[in-house]
């Protein structure tokens, strides 16, 4: 069994998704509720652009992969109409459960199903999904390129990746205000908000042990996908990268 890591701690695979599902298991009553507290609403900007840039089209099969409480699945939805389908997957099945409470509450039905999926091993048909994508959860995936791969599988000729996930500040002077925001506001609010300070803390250092713009963008390359490239938002903060499938 190799080694990994769960925030700052080297940890086994096992331990690390053992660990990671207890985190979300913790944080989904929250979640929804601490992103638009921790971002002040940004989150919501930032998925509706990686929904409007991704050139999904009506009648699109669409995956998306740790699709929690379902932000990206309802947008999608949307966009793919009544001849297209959306999978709402997540590997936690409190967060999924939650999507599927959103998804009746906000009246999205028909087009979207959900399934409790691993991103290491989708168990999906070689080449049957227009696009892919996976919003801030690529970072709590214990085998990066074994995902990676996994996603260009089941992509069909001219299907695309799109990975929206935090990222390294590149403005200049936004580094030392985001760690300080990250590392002493964050677990505080977590704390008054949720309950729990260290799913918090492991937040704020997923995202340094996170591959940087440019290393996730030569994983994807590895995996096989083409014409891979990525634009910051935020100042580096979230970046969205994208390859593709011919």
């Amino acid at each position: 069994m190799s080694d990994t890591h769960f925030g700052f701690d080297t940890v086994d695979d096992a331990a690390k998704a053992r660990r990671v599902r207890g985190v979300f298991d913790s944080v989904a009553p929250k979640y929804d509720l601490m992103n638009d507290l921790m971002s002040l609403g940004v989150h919501r900007l930032w998925k509706r652009h990686f929904v409007a840039t991704s050139g999904v089209r009506g009648g699109d099969r669409v995956l998306d992969l740790a699709g929690g409480t379902g932000d990206i699945a309802i947008l999608m939805a949307r966009a793919v109409g009544k001849k297209g389908q959306v999978l709402l997957t997540d590997i936690n099945a409190a967060m999924l459960n939650a999507g599927r409470d959103r998804l009746l509450d906000e009246g999205v039905t028909g087009n979207v199903d959900c399934v409790q999926v691993d991103a290491q091993a989708i168990p999906l048909p070689d080449r049957c999904v227009d696009l892919v994508t996976i919003a801030f959860g690529l970072r709590n995936v214990t085998d990066k390129p074994a995902a990676l791969a996994s996603m260009r599988r089941v992509l069909r000729p001219g299907g695309r990746l799109i990975v929206l996930e935090f990222s390294q500040p590149v403005a200049p002077g936004l580094k030392p205000l985001y760690d300080t925001y990250s590392f002493r506001v964050l677990p505080v609010l977590g704390r008054l908000v949720a309950g729990d300070d260290a799913s918090y803390r492991y937040l704020a250092e997923s995202i340094r042990r996170h591959p940087d713009q440019e290393t996730l963008l030569g994983l994807m390359r590895d995996a096989g996908l083409e014409d891979c490239r990525y634009h910051n938002l935020a100042g580096g903060i979230v970046a969205v990268h994208r390859g593709y499938r011919y």
